[in-house]
């Protein structure tokens, strides 16, 4: 016990405290410190102030061995979702749609087995309140779809969760499905229609749909591991765009109703105005930074995290997004402390979540083995002990089992019913994942040599 007690002790050396090396005075510094605080592979930033890119900067690696910098491209998962909303509303602007008018108006193949699916209008789904939901859709289905017409043809079993336009509830679903109505009223494919609406407009030459990106990075107990991409349908507008920190600058400009201009100015307003019932907008949510108000939004691709916010008042903006993606996400911490450095306020220190939660994990993950291996050494001894009791008084043991089996379903049920799969347990919830089979495979180990035992004492 003393050896393992000193080998947690050395394991928690290696963990950072929330401390700066020294206090960082600008962005750069800033920046460069986060990431050594928070040992990120890579991560890259943009702060914006009214018509100004006020700084674009990255640091860190690329998988390549490249440096991370203003012009790295990033994938920023659902932060594409207020790009994608964008979109549709250019189309609001021409009058070749209407928010109000039912989706089955521009889209008379989007059916699920729920009569009340042509009731679901563009604005319900902006603002993911049309009842679409992933516990009563088929999400795997939609997953194996090469393009956004097989997406809405995976999607024709399913029901909803919701009356239309009653209840809010996360669903990426609605924005793959305003990604497919932009596609067939504008006529082009998705990926070709945004870029000509919002990206080239707004001079984001950079950004594009479905684009490639190096691979990211997965923290397992601590060490940075390089994967491929999940396979999943890169051409969505829930979380299909790949961008720069540069490009992000000039994104969260045109938000503010300054430079160039893609929406008029009752759309812009309208993407940026909560529905009636919440605070969700149209791929914006309000949310608290440091005391005030901003329309703010994250997103997470198993292998990259981003994060974006901007505040209407004063014109500022912030965006971070970085190459990897744990359980432990930093994003949000360094979007703060860019705040406040840039308001002239010393950060808070960032660091150490993503390493203490990871030695948690890899210390459950040795006294678990620990554990197993001993209870298979004395499951003669337990035997003899119950040699009169019944052999089931083993299968408490097989609680960690059970946990196991049903990982997917509770992970599910935290993540207000999103799905969740297996294979997306594998990435970013890696550490988690082995430490609960690790548990589950002593659990079984010292069960399966407890009964084994107590049939050799009975036969005796």
């Amino acid at each position: 016990m003393r050896k393992t007690l000193l080998a947690v002790l050395a394991l928690a050396l290696f963990v950072p405290g929330p401390a700066w090396a020294a206090t960082p005075t600008t962005v750069d510094d800033y920046l460069r410190q986060a990431r050594d605080a928070t040992d990120l592979p890579g991560v890259s930033a943009v702060v914006t102030h009214g018509e100004e890119i006020v700084k674009a900067t990255g640091s860190g690696h690329e998988s390549t061995g490249a440096a991370v910098t203003a012009d790295t491209p990033m994938r920023v998962a659902s932060l594409s979702k207020s790009m994608t909303a964008a979109a549709v509303l250019t189309l609001v602007d021409e009058g070749r749609v209407a928010l109000d008018q039912p989706v089955v108006t521009y889209l008379p193949e989007f059916r699920t087995t729920d009569p009340r699916t042509p009731r679901i209008t563009v604005r319900h789904l902006l603002n993911q309140t049309s009842g679409l939901s992933d516990r009563t859709l088929d999400i795997p289905a939609t997953q194996e779809a090469t393009d956004l017409e097989g997406y809405l043809a995976a999607l024709r079993d399913g029901e909803l969760a919701a009356e239309p336009g009653t209840h809010w509830e996360y669903c990426n679903v609605n924005f793959d499905v305003a990604a497919r109505l932009v596609e067939v009223v504008d006529g082009r494919d998705f990926a070709e229609a945004i870029r000509q609406r919002v990206f080239e407009p707004l001079g984001m030459h950079a950004s594009a749909i479905g684009a490639s990106a190096s691979p990211g990075y997965n923290s397992v107990f601590g060490a940075w591991v390089s994967r491929s991409e999940l396979r999943d349908l890169r051409e969505g507008g829930s979380g299909g765009v790949v961008t720069t920190a540069a490009d992000m600058g000039r994104w969260l400009i045109s938000q503010t109703g300054r430079g160039p201009r893609i929406l008029s100015p009752e759309s812009l307003a309208t993407l940026h105005q909560p529905w009636p019932g919440g605070d969700y907008a149209m791929g914006w949510g309000v949310e608290d930074l440091n005391g005030r108000k901003v329309l703010m939004h994250n997103g997470n691709l198993f292998t990259y995290s981003a994060i974006q916010a901007f505040d209407p008042a004063t014109g500022d903006g912030y965006a971070v997004m970085t190459n990897s993606s744990a359980l432990y996400e930093d994003t949000y911490d360094i979007l703060v402390g860019l705040d406040a450095i840039t308001r002239g306020k010393q950060p808070e220190p960032v660091g150490g979540g993503r390493q203490w939660t990871d030695l948690g994990l890899a210390v459950f993950t040795l006294v678990a083995t620990g554990l197993g291996a001993l209870g298979v050494i004395r499951s003669g001894r337990w035997a003899r002990r119950e040699r009169r009791a019944r052999w089931w008084r083993a299968s408490g043991l097989l609680l960690p089992v059970l946990v196991l089996v049903t990982y997917p379903q509770w992970v599910s049920f935290l993540a207000n019913g999103r799905t969740v799969t297996w294979a997306q347990l594998t990435y970013f919830t890696a550490p988690l994942t082995i430490a609960l089979g690790v548990a589950a495979a002593a659990a079984l180990a010292t069960a399966v040599a407890r009964l084994i035992r107590w049939r050799a004492v009975r036969a005796l």
